[in-house]
């Protein structure tokens, strides 16, 4: 078997299971795994192409006769917050955020379980133990960062450290080689008035500007999912529609 096909990615159809977005429909997945030397090289490819990440898995709705799941990724140079985002982007001016290692601690564990268990106690999160959030967190084979922010402390003697203070939120981020892709965030659910999942997005695009990218991917837009309505608000936007991204100003 010659080099080039031992290297090129085998794809797989995962069998039909229930919708996450959307009621009384089947879902179905291709996917192919993210192990080798070059995982950040096809990585980089596959998410130009509308697959995402889930630890060394790639993947791609492949649902019979629907294409409701739409990649979506935000134009950094052309993107504008609307009038409530600067708002949200002011509220939270005492946060910092901070790009680390893919480790997890008891603390990110913590506020993981807070976030689950109020948010979403029905889902399919619900039951990850310390080791699943673990192996969410550090099984990869491509650029990933854990994104923390904390809350800064009030200003005292001795003045505190440059990231220190309250864990408030976490980002689960990939690196690529024209964006950030975000793979999962959680917050600590108490601090309802903030709406800190907006705000880490726009904590995103500002950090990609900062780093010189174009992109940051938000993963599937789908229309009718109330869930997945928030992206919608991110504009000016590209879709990827036919293969193409396509400009969204509206």
């Amino acid at each position: 078997m010659s080099v080039e096909r031992q290297n090129f990615p085998q794809f797989f159809i995962t069998p039909e299971g229930p919708c996450p977005y959307l009621p009384g429909r089947v879902e179905r997945k291709m996917f192919t795994h993210l192990v080798s030397f070059e995982a950040s090289e096809l990585h980089d490819l596959l998410t130009k192409t509308g697959f995402r990440r889930s630890q060394n898995i790639a993947y791609r709705p492949a649902c019979d006769g629907c294409r409701m799941c739409i990649p979506v990724r935000i134009p950094v140079d052309r993107f504008r917050p609307n009038r409530t985002m600067r708002k949200i982007w002011r509220r939270n001016s005492d946060l910092t955020g901070r790009f680390e290692p893919p480790r997890v601690t008891s603390e990110h564990f913590s506020l993981f379980r807070d976030y689950i268990e109020a948010r979403h106690w029905d889902g399919s999160m619900a039951g990850m133990t310390a080791l699943d959030f673990t192996a969410m967190v550090e099984e990869t084979f491509v650029d990933t960062r854990l994104v923390t922010y904390r809350r800064r402390p009030a200003i005292s003697l001795p003045e505190p450290a440059p990231h220190s203070g309250e864990l408030v939120a976490c980002a689960l981020t990939d690196v690529h080689n024209d964006g950030l892709s975000m793979i999962y965030s959680f917050y600590d659910p108490r601090m309802k008035n903030r709406s800190l999942g907006t705000w880490m997005i726009l904590e995103h695009v500002e950090r990609a500007r900062r780093m010189g990218l174009p992109y940051v991917y938000l993963g599937y837009w789908v229309p009718g999912s109330r869930k997945m309505g928030y992206k919608e608000k991110f504009l000016p936007q590209e879709r990827l529609i036919h293969e193409h991204w396509v400009p969204v100003e509206k």
